[in-house]
């Protein structure tokens, strides 16, 4: 199998993007990091037209406009769809997803018990992923690219990504750094400082976004969530698909499809994903759930109730 775009994509920086301002129209960060939208870029309804899908099913034209002013400035493009629960079952079996294909991990995210990170547009997590160790990632979301400095933005572990999805879009920065599953673990159980799991420039980048006085070792552990994660090339597609199912403490879960795509290839392979999923009867038309926010709102959830029942007992 030759390898696709979206798998070229990931790992080489786009070198055009490097260092150059947004085009013609990039503002603020509401409109040129993230569409107006509520938590971790989801969806606001956009205005259509008499007969067309529902609103939350396209980017509206401001939207689409800001996406296209960003596209130079970002080295790769995720598209997402949150599939509605109801549609899970018909969607694996539309796609032909092989769930014994599915690579399992665990989900660790790191913040205070009130989300202080969260609210300062930084994500910190760590994740075991089987068979392959693990990973970390200090994340910025939202960001304006043109914003960052030099050294950060030329980095081979740093990535600016826009994750569009239907009816909003985010622009964020992700810092990588690799981790064994065995010091993850540890650190999520307290045998280890969390500080040790980040790289360097990590540490630097979380200390220059992070609330004042907050650091690596004070943070709580949000977590674990466990994923499946199922890359597939669907019959007919001719590209890769990633279905992510993540499954929350509650018994909720989250099914999640995205590709990935060069930013001069977005026109392209969005229309294409479209047409293949519509004609597969896959639901586009639920609310696109932000897997990051319901795991913190969750486990912070939890936290704050120990914190009470301390407090009283």
């Amino acid at each position: 199998m030759t390898q696709s775009s979206e798998e070229k994509a990931a790992p080489d920086k786009a070198p055009a993007a490097r260092g150059r301002a947004p085009a013609a129209g990039a503002t603020a960060p509401a409109a040129g990091a993230t569409a107006p939208a509520g938590e971790e870029g989801a969806p606001v309804a956009a205005p259509t037209a008499a007969g067309s899908e529902p609103s939350r099913m396209a980017l509206s034209a401001e939207q689409l406009a800001a996406v296209l002013d960003l596209l130079p400035e970002a080295d790769s493009v995720e598209l997402k769809l949150t599939v509605p629960e109801t549609s899970h079952r018909s969607t694996i079996a539309a796609l032909d997803m092989d769930a014994l294909n599915a690579q399992i991990r665990q989900v660790f995210f790191f913040d205070t018990p009130d989300l202080d990170l969260d609210k300062a547009g930084l994500v910190v997590r760590a994740r075991r992923i089987q068979g392959k160790g693990g990973d970390t990632v200090v994340k910025l979301r939202p960001l304006v690219p043109h914003d960052l400095p030099q050294k950060l933005r030329k980095s081979s572990m740093f990535n600016v990504e826009i994750d569009a999805m239907p009816g909003g879009f985010v622009c964020s920065g992700s810092l990588k750094g690799r981790a064994d599953a065995a010091e993850i673990r540890a650190a999520a159980l307290g045998r280890r400082a969390l500080r040790k799991l980040f790289s360097k420039e990590q540490r630097d980048l979380f200390a220059r976004h992070a609330p004042e006085g907050l650091g690596l070792d004070d943070l709580s552990v949000l977590g674990p969530v466990f994923v499946l994660k199922l890359p597939f090339v669907p019959a007919g597609f001719g590209r890769k698909l990633v279905a992510e199912m993540w499954l929350y403490p509650d018994g909720s879960r989250i099914l999640e499809l995205s590709t990935k795509c060069l930013p001069d290839e977005l026109t392209l392979v969005l229309g294409k994903a479209r047409r293949y999923l519509q004609d597969h009867g896959v639901d586009r038309s639920g609310d696109q759930a932000a897997k990051t926010k319901r795991a913190l709102a969750f486990f912070a959830a939890e936290l704050a109730a120990a914190r009470d029942a301390a407090a009283r007992g």
